[in-house]
């Protein structure tokens, strides 16, 4: 077997490239944060923030399919099988038909959901037309403005997906900024104009997709592959895509779709219940999204070429994106189980819209959204293996056996969360960690049947290490916590200062653990990996 692959891995370097999309995603994560801290001050958990965090998800769900989930997986290897073939003029003829194609498909999507808005809102929040018509009238209104976002931000993901394409991992990572800082200034400026604040919410995502799409097309121009669309369905390459992006649609998106169903049950028990999953979910997807996704999403062209070429590291990068992801996985998960009230007040509670009732039932799914961390993770990097491999029937299925195993958790959790403990959204969030833990369970089980996944030496030493590092951090925030005073009473700099110090000196010592334990930095890098 040829080892060209490997070495021009190193040359571009796995670990440097995961680094800047991990730092460009968490200034991008960092900043939705503020976003979020202002969403929290200005819309709090209001019946007006449920309407519009039903009116952004929506959108944002399909956008996961349509920009960074299926589209993504089912694109690049297509594209990395094209580009190995060394024929620019042909690559430039899959761009250009799947710009088309791509284009007209979320264009038309885009105009069916502003004409029927009511029936999305219907669908995706019953609880809203059975038991709040103002609040349903209001997010069909909502969905009106956002939902053409979908169509901007397809658009951008294809720019993006070629772009990582050819290892420019940096301004794909840092558009989210764009939608960030918009919101930021909407929520900010705009909304105390507006007899209805959060409408501005809704015009301020519209903005941000037209300048997430405008910012990527120079650095497109620079590599010539700037699109010229064309709309053939006919077409091979085309076809091919096709074939790979529907089963991939459910595939990679299950996590999604369950989060979906969460917001469907949520609208018909407590008000506030969407708020406070979206709240508590935003928490969860900055570590998800910093490293899970980035690794997810910088390993993606690299396995593709690697399997292209039949080559023999392909297994070996899969195993040094898992021991990465968990790295972080587990301390993450202890962290925001520990921490999980202080930060939520920390961050969110502040005036009259957020309230210390809302900030303690946010906690609560928070809890119960960090037990799932690491599976959501690891769901990110294992999908990869199979797409890379322009396999898309498989996750598939075990994307439908998820889901249906979502739902059963979802009624034996719910019920009993909701009617002797008023908290059903608890049981929403543990529900989706459970599945998520399955879903990742049966992706490795079917790489690891397949053959194509084979672990390397001392995985038991290294859970091991990271349980007893994670563990005695869990321990020592917990001890800091007892003796310090209770969060609601501090002003809200105190509050960012504890739980500053504490993040930080937990980490300190997760760390100290882990190099006690053997464990060095030099393990992070892929050549030391893959050298073995």
């Amino acid at each position: 077997m040829s080892s060209s692959p490997i070495a021009s891995a190193k040359k571009t370097g796995l670990l440097r490239s995961s680094a800047v999309v991990s730092v460009m995603t968490l200034l991008s994560r960092v900043l939705g944060l503020v976003r979020d801290v202002v969403f929290a001050w200005f819309i709090g958990a209001s019946g007006g923030a449920d309407a519009f965090f039903v009116a952004f998800k929506i959108p944002n769900f399909l956008r996961r399919l349509f920009a960074e989930g299926a589209f993504a997986q089912a694109f690049v290897p297509v594209l990395s099988e094209y580009r190995q073939k060394g024929d620019i003029a042909n690559v430039r003829h899959l761009v250009d038909r799947i710009a088309g194609c791509l284009g007209v498909a979320v264009i038309g999507v885009s105009i069916l959901a502003v004409v029927g808005a009511p029936v999305l809102t219907f669908i995706f929040a019953p609880g809203f037309y059975l038991n709040a018509p103002e609040k349903f009238a209001l997010t069909a209104d909502m969905i009106r403005i956002t939902f053409p976002y979908l169509a901007l931000i397809s658009l951008a993901g294809f720019a993006g997906a070629i772009l990582n394409s050819y290892d420019r991992f940096a301004v794909p990572a840092l558009t989210p900024v764009v939608l960030n800082l918009v919101l930021i200034g909407a929520a900010v400026w705009v909304s105390p104009m507006l007899d209805t604040p959060v409408m501005a919410l809704a015009w301020g995502v519209l903005v941000a997709g037209v300048f997430q799409l405008m910012v990527q097309l120079p650095f497109l121009a620079r590599i010539h592959l700037m699109p010229r669309p064309k709309v053939d369905w006919r077409d091979p390459a085309v076809k091919k895509v096709l074939t790979l992006m529907a089963p991939a649609m459910f595939g990679v998106s299950v996590s999604q779709i369950n989060l979906l169903l969460d917001t469907v049950l949520a609208s018909l028990i407590s008000d506030g219940s969407v708020s406070w999953l979206y709240y508590s979910d935003r928490l969860i997807e900055l570590p998800l999204g910093v490293f899970g996704i980035a690794i997810a999403t910088v390993i993606l062209p690299t396995l593709s070429r690697q399997f292209s070429s039949a080559c023999e590291y392909y297994s070996h990068t899969l195993d040094w994106a898992l021991r990465t992801v968990l790295l972080i996985g587990f301390p993450a998960t202890v962290a925001l189980m520990v921490l999980a009230e202080p930060i939520i007040v920390a961050l969110f509670q502040h005036g009259e819209r957020f309230s210390e009732f809302d900030a303690r039932m946010a906690s609560y799914s928070l809890t119960a959204y960090a037990l799932g961390l690491s599976a959501f993770m690891l769901i990110k990097v294992l999908a990869t293996g199979y797409f890379s491999r322009q396999d898309t029937r498989t996750p598939v299925r075990i994307g439908i056996r998820a889901m249906l195993a979502n739902m059963v958790f979802n009624i034996v959790l719910v019920v009993p969360f909701h009617f002797f403990w008023q908290i059903g959204h608890v049981g929403l969030a543990l529900a989706t960690s459970a599945s998520a833990f399955l879903n990742a369970g049966w992706l490795l089980t079917g790489l690891r049947r397949n053959g194509v996944f084979l672990a390397r030496p001392g995985w038991l030493r290294f859970l091991v290490l990271l349980g007893l590092a994670s563990g005695l951090m869990g321990a020592y925030l917990a001890i800091c916590l007892y003796f310090l005073p209770d969060f609601v009473a501090l002003d809200w700099w105190m509050r960012l200062l504890h739980v500053g110090w504490l993040c930080a000196s937990g980490f300190i010592l997760y760390v100290l653990v882990l190099i006690a334990g053997g464990w060095r930095p030099r393990h992070l890098r892929p050549d030391f990996v893959l050298a073995g």
